[in-house]
């Protein structure tokens, strides 16, 4: 028999964790990991975190090092991309030309930043945050100190925000809504955000927009609202999302939808193409509809996850989307899912409130019809598991006392007592 071919379309963290698992799972044929970055596949949160605020070091975001692909006989096929898949004949085509035969194909392909059309929007002081490159282009610029604009006051840009304050700079968030995270998370928690940043002397501009960033040649100077206020910039980060880079799955003829569409086993509509990581809108047992994550814990986990469905292993990929920030002095760790406006009540344990500048430690659920659906801990640490169990508890259809969860005095894990 010829040898088996596996071709992994996306040198990132879930890409890498992929071909990682395939080895482990005892796969001796070929893997083949194509990339279009120039560098080995690397975990994100740095870029925005220690990596950025120069606390860690550069090899720290490297998922591996430099040999340990080659020992483990993973083809390498950085800075080239994938330029087409032809199912049919079990093809990828690169953009060099070349064509690689598969077995199994694995899409990870992740996702990239929504751009704005502004003018003024281009240059070395106009910044997006998606790369490693990108990072430290930006890092590079908030050491310098001078005055920033954050345009979106999502995770990305309050990160930013405070990694810029860290430096001196002065800070200057615009967003369209009323309140930073608001779509994520809610009015109530929203507000603890937004209280923590201007604590930190962050400016918040809600309900308007960048129109124009103005300068003289490539130095931006300000930027020029919708309502034609000025706000003093010498650079601006533009973090207003991202979108799945689906394009290779959609002119394959694979269904696409908010992502390519997978089952729970992460197959895609093809039998012998699968997708994970940002990508992916993978049908979620737990919540009975496709859902798709952005963040790194489903990279981590969903790589393996893909590898031991492309072996053949009954996979349920079944895991808690989970997300953690720090931002100056506040660490918080989320873990749930709910879509926009999903919950009726939110429920706080312990006090949230900002005093003198300091972040506070509680912890906070997002509750529908007495059923926790997602929980929040900010300074407060050893709970992750309870709140997942929390979580699976409630979309299991099992009711939670209201205000015994918001007792700090009851411990946590014996709210499903009984």
């Amino acid at each position: 028999m010829s040898e088996r071919v596996f071709v992994i379309v996306g040198a990132s963290l879930a890409g890498g964790r992929a071909a990682q698992t395939l080895r482990e799972e005892g796969f001796d044929g070929r893997i083949v990991l194509v990339g279009a970055e120039p560098h080995l596949p690397y975990e994100r949160p740095p870029l925005s975190k220690g990596y950025l605020l120069g606390k860690d070091e550069r090899r720290k975001a490297f998922a591996h090092e430099d040999g340990y692909y080659a020992e483990q006989r993973i083809e390498l096929r950085l800075g080239t991309r994938a330029t087409a898949i032809d199912p049919g004949a079990h093809q990828v085509t690169l953009d060099g030309g070349e064509t690689l035969g598969y077995d199994k194909l694995l899409l990870a392909t992740g996702s990239s930043p929504r751009t704005l059309d502004l003018p003024g929007g281009e240059g070395p002081r106009i910044h997006y945050l998606r790369t490693i490159d990108e990072s430290e282009a930006l890092g590079a610029t908030l050491r310098a100190g001078d005055p920033v604009v954050v345009i979106g006051a999502g995770w990305i840009g309050l990160e930013v925000a405070a990694a810029a304050r860290g430096f001196g700079c002065d800070v200057t968030v615009v967003e369209t809504d009323r309140a930073p995270l608001r779509q994520v998370v809610g009015d109530d928690v929203a507000a603890v955000f937004r209280a923590l940043h201007e604590a930190h002397g962050v400016d918040f501009r809600f309900g308007t927009q960048v129109r124009e960033l103005g300068g003289i040649g490539d130095r931006v100077t300000h930027a020029v609202l919708d309502d034609n206020t000025e706000v003093p910039a010498s650079a601006a980060l533009i973090a207003v999302g991202i979108t799945p880079n689906v394009e290779l799955a959609r002119a394959a003829g694979l269904r696409v939808d908010n992502g390519v569409e997978v089952d729970a086993a992460l197959r895609t509509s093809d039998p012998d193409i699968y997708a994970c990581g940002d990508v992916a809108s993978a049908y979620h047992p737990l919540f009975h509809q496709h859902i798709r994550v952005e963040h790194w814990a489903n990279a981590l986990n969903g790589g393996p996850a893909a590898a031991r469905s492309m072996l053949g292993q009954d996979v349920s990929y079944d895991r808690l989307p989970y997300f953690f920030t720090d931002q100056y002095d506040l660490g918080m760790e989320l873990a749930g899912w709910f879509p926009r406006g999903g919950f009726d009540r939110v429920v706080f344990r312990g006090d949230p409130s900002i005093v003198d500048g300091k972040a506070p430690e509680f912890t906070v659920f997002w509750t529908r019809h007495g059923h926790v659906v997602a929980g929040m801990n900010v300074n407060v640490w050893d709970v992750q598991d309870d709140i997942q169990k929390l979580v699976r508890a409630g979309y299991s259809g099992k009711d939670v006392d209201l205000d015994r969860l918001a007792d700090p005095s009851v411990p946590l894990g014996t709210l499903l007592a009984g």
